[in-house]
C-alpha cells in the first residue's frame, strides 16, 4: 500500500454526462478537508383535503444530495505542498491566483454551454458528481502589503446522476409509472405486462396503446410503452 498522501481533487466538464473536460479545469487542494457533510433528504407530499382527518404523508420523491466541504488556501509558508516538497510562500498577490484557479474550475459561467461546469469531486472513497450552488469566501491574514495570505471557501453543491443512468438506478417496477421496454428474445407482451403489472391480463390493453394489431408478432428490438394503468380485481 503506497504511503503517498492523496489529495482531493475536482475536475470540471462541459457536459452532464461527464465526457468533455474543460481546459484546466482541474483543482487539487492545497490542504485536505477535516471533514466533508452530505445531506440526504426524502420529501413527502403531506397536502390534505380540508375537513379530513389527518393521514400518513404519502412518498413525493429524493432530491439530489448536497455535499458540503470547506477549502484552505494558504500562502504564509507555513505548509509544505506535497507534489514538490516546496513551501507554498507568498509570491506577491498572496492566495489571490489559487483562489481565482478554484473559481475557474467550480464557479466560473462556461460560455460555450452557458452555465457553470459540471464537476466530479473525487477523494478517497468519495465520488461525487454535481454543480456547485454557494460558496463563501473568507480571507484571513495579510501580507504588510494587503495581499491575502490565507483564505477558506466553504462551498456546497448539489448532487446528480446522468439522465442515461437514473432509470437503471431507480430501477422502477410500479404501476403507476410509464415504462418504456425494448422487446428481446423470447419476451412475450403478456410476460412483459407480468413483469410491469404484476398481471399479465392487462396486455391488451398494451397493445392497444401501442398500436399493435397482432400482439402475438413482436420484433426483437421494437420499443413498447407500459402506461399506468388502473388495476382491475
Amino acid at each position: 500500500m503506497s504511503g503517498e498522501l492523496v489529495k482531493l481533487k475536482i475536475k470540471a466538464y462541459s457536459d452532464e454526462q461527464f465526457n468533455n473536460e474543460v481546459a484546466d479545469g482541474e483543482f487539487t487542494t492545497l490542504l485536505n478537508p477535516e471533514n466533508y457533510n452530505i445531506k440526504y433528504q426524502i420529501e413527502h407530499n403531506e397536502d390534505q383535503a380540508s375537513g379530513t382527518s389527518s393521514s400518513a404523508p404519502r412518498f413525493n420523491k429524493i432530491p439530489p444530495e448536497d455535499l458540503e466541504l470547506e477549502f484552505i488556501f494558504d500562502r504564509t509558508g507555513v505548509v509544505v505542498n506535497t507534489s514538490d516538497n516546496s513551501l507554498s510562500s507568498d509570491e506577491g498577490v498572496g492566495v489571490i491566483d489559487d483562489v481565482e484557479t478554484f473559481k475557474r474550475v467550480v464557479f466560473d459561467y462556461n460560455g460555450d454551454e452557458h452555465r457553470p461546469n459540471f464537476l466530479i469531486i473525487s477523494w478517497g472513497s468519495l465520488l461525487f458528481k454535481g454543480t456547485l450552488t454557494e460558496m463563501d469566501l473568507t480571507f484571513k491574514l495579510f501580507s504588510p502589503n494587503g495581499a491575502p495570505l490565507r483564505a477558506t471557501a466553504r462551498a456546497k453543491f448539489k448532487g446528480f446522476v446522468e439522465d442515461n443512468l437514473r432509470v437503471a438506478l431507480e430501477n422502477n417496477a410500479s404501476p403507476d409509472l410509464t415504462h418504456v421496454r425494448i422487446v428481446k428474445a423470447g419476451d412475450t407482451l403478456p410476460l412483459m405486462a407480468h413483469r410491469i403489472y404484476g398481471d399479465s391480463k392487462y396486455y391488451l390493453e398494451v397493445a392497444r396503446v401501442n398500436g399493435l394489431s397482432n400482439f402475438r408478432k413482436l420484433t426483437v428490438g421494437q420499443q413498447l410503452f407500459f402506461p399506468p394503468l388502473e388495476k382491475t380485481s
